[in-house]
């Protein structure tokens, strides 16, 4: 069936019977590849050039910094040890020095305990009670030994005006003394029975 006008092979195929659409449902878009275009693909590759030059780049930063902060750690430690050194330099300095003095206290002391004990060891046995390590023992009492931590508390502690009085030591010595004596006189006041 040829009209003229109509030259369609496949409408004629269409209307005799014997045609069948390849493309039912209309003609297909056609395929796009999947993936990423070439410009794409150079984008990536610039991005990841530069996240891993900036990533090495601050690693590198990093790393300076920490050697850095190392070095002055070590640093202030170090400085921390001379100081601790200068002190234990001045310390032992002034405990030397302390012991000198100690030790020129203490002498002066036993002289002072000496010549207490001289003066009153004539009361020894003449006195009830009175024996040569009772004089001894006040004697050291009025005149006390001098340690290194006596001065230490002696120089941190604000002086006090001394009112010049006896120290209690010596009053109680003077007072054991003064009975002793009392007691001898009040002795020998009593009459003999003749």
């Amino acid at each position: 069936m040829n009209t003229p006008g109509y030259n369609d092979p496949e409408f004629d195929q269409v209307i005799t019977g014997g045609y069948t659409d390849p493309h039912p449902y209309g003609t297909p878009t056609p395929a796009v590849k999947t993936g990423l275009t070439p410009r794409g693909k150079a984008a990536l590759g610039v991005g990841t050039a530069v996240i891993a030059c900036g990533t090495l780049f601050g690693w590198q930063q990093y790393t300076a910094q920490q050697a850095n902060a190392d070095v002055k750690a070590q640093e202030i430690a170090l400085k921390q040890q001379q100081i601790e050194l200068e002190k234990l330099k001045e310390m032992n300095k002034a405990n030397t020095a302390a012991k000198k003095s100690e030790a020129a206290e203490n002498s002066e002391r036993n002289k002072l305990v000496d010549d207490c004990v001289d003066s009153n060891k004539k009361m020894v046995g003449k006195l009830m009670g009175v024996t040569y390590q009772s004089v001894r023992s006040d004697c050291e009492t009025q005149y006390p030994a001098v340690t290194s931590t006596d001065m230490q508390t002696a120089a941190t502690t604000t002086d006090s005006p001394s009112d010049g009085g006896p120290s209690t030591g010596l009053l109680i010595g003077v007072g054991a003394i003064a009975l002793g004596v009392t007691a001898v006189a009040l002795k020998s006041k009593k009459p003999t029975p003749a």
